[in-house]
């Protein structure tokens, strides 16, 4: 049985992890095309310390939206009143995108908040224009992929980001062979070719499931209330919201330390190849969501998660190890031999990252599963006060290098956020056991 519910849970893990890993390969895809155009470093810094941060923050209230589809999009009038939500806020937040990148919001944050080294600074500003569509095709695509994954569609998940990586690697291909484009121009142009496809493609692929399943699904009583849906998701909004700020607030203090501009080039490149590994616990959330309510999967589903943990150290652990690293980071992302050999030292640092990511996700799921999204909230902002205690201590010591005072500052909060989350847990795991007790002990009392 335990064997049983093991490969249950992979077979739910396993397309969600591939869509997440595509994702991953996306950045240091994006970084290695950027370090073979011309004035690398400063456009790997301008993308890395600048663009992709304030995306995300702008992106951030939206999110959760997968989350929040997978486990309240239960029938056609539920759909229907997030679909609503999904529109205004994905407008709303696209509007404010629009407004930072053509107007002079912009200086006062890049250049008086962040302080950015100045030569990235109008790079900055043209990536960031061009990345208008992210948000908005985010918001939709997360959505619906929500939708496919609460009625059993989760490969298709994987297809569409896929479809994702297809048309990022053309358009970055298109502007690497074209020739003489500033690299955070063609970077940022192969991220919004791509977000755009998969929404297209999640966008078609959602129909059949709207007409069918959706239509057909039992009406949920009580019907979904907007107090109810904002009870629900402004605490998770909130987690992403701050989740996210955290990133430039990273890129600030690696501004303000030594080798500024080396630790910036380097934390995309990095950061993305961490991505990948982390990615199995990004994915590890909705399945913990969606398996936790089965009976007789408590147990098991704890199993998994410390054999994921385990293998991403390994595995990790391998790559810093060997020489594998140099060819990642020197053949593969194309990176110049100084920034070679600062990303292998930042490898060893960031060894947990990704232990600590299927960890805190696992627990988060948890969480989510017993509707208590307020606890998500405290654990982020418990993360955001570790990290940035961390790096204002490393900005104020000032002798360290940048980037490794990054890594240690993340880690450190991820790892404060997992045990606050575990120590919240704690109840909704004492029922799910006492539960999954109960079947076995009906179960063996009718053998």
């Amino acid at each position: 049985m335990p064997a049983t519910k093991l490969r249950a849970i992979f077979s739910a893990w396993w397309p969600l992890a591939a869509s997440w890993l595509f994702m991953g390969t996306e950045l240091p895809m994006i970084s290695a095309v950027m370090a073979r155009l011309p004035d690398p470093k400063i456009h790997l810094a301008a993308y890395g310390g600048v663009v992709f941060p304030i995306a995300l923050i702008i992106e951030a209230p939206i999110i959760m939206l997968l989350s929040t589809s997978t486990a309240l999009s239960k029938d056609a009038a539920s759909y229907q009143k997030i679909y609503r939500f999904m529109m205004w806020a994905g407008g709303i937040l696209t509007l404010a995108h629009f407004l930072l990148a053509f107007t002079p919001l912009f200086y006062p944050l890049v250049q008086g908040l962040m302080q950015v080294p100045d030569e990235i600074v109008e790079p900055s500003r043209i990536g960031l224009m061009i990345m208008i569509p992210w948000t908005w095709s985010i918001a939709y695509r997360r959505f619906n992929q929500g939708v496919l994954i609460r009625f059993g569609h989760s490969k298709a998940v994987g297809v569409g980001t896929a479809f994702r990586l297809a048309a990022n690697g053309l358009a970055l291909f298109a502007g690497w062979h074209i020739g003489g484009l500033p690299g955070i121009v063609v970077g940022t142009s192969g991220i919004a070719a791509g977000v755009l496809t998969e929404a297209l493609y999640v966008g078609l692929r959602v129909r059949p499931v709207l007409r069918g399943p959706l239509q057909a699904a039992k009406p949920v009583e009580p019907r979904l209330s907007w107090r109810f849906f904002y009870g629900f998701y402004i605490p998770l909004a909130l987690t992403a919201f701050i989740n996210l700020v955290t990133q430039p607030l990273g890129s600030a203090a690696l501004s303000r330390m030594p080798l500024a501009l080396e630790s910036l080039a380097v934390w995309p490149v990095l950061g993305g190849f961490i991505f990948m590994w982390r990615s199995m616990g990004f994915a590890y959330q909705d399945v913990v969501v969606a398996q936790l309510d089965t009976p007789g999967t408590t147990r098991s589903i704890q199993r998994f998660t410390w054999l994921l943990a385990a293998f991403s150290i390994g595995g990790l652990g391998l790559v810093a190890g060997t020489d594998l690293g140099r060819i990642w980071f020197q053949t593969v992302s194309g990176l110049e031999t100084e920034l070679v050999d600062l990303a292998r030292r930042g490898l060893w640092i960031a060894l947990l990252w990704p232990a600590l990511s299927i960890l805190q996700n696992y627990y988060q799921g948890v969480i989510v599963s017993g509707k208590k999204t307020w606890v998500v909230t405290l654990s982020i902002v418990v993360f955001m006060a570790v990290t940035g205690l961390v790096l204002f201590f490393g900005t104020l010591e000032g002798r360290f290098t940048g980037l490794f005072v990054g890594l240690v500052a993340f880690q450190s909060g991820y790892g404060a956020q997992a045990l606050v989350l575990a120590a919240f847990s704690r109840p909704v795991l004492r029922r799910a056991a006492n539960r999954d007790a109960d079947l076995f002990g009906q179960a063996a009392a009718a053998d």
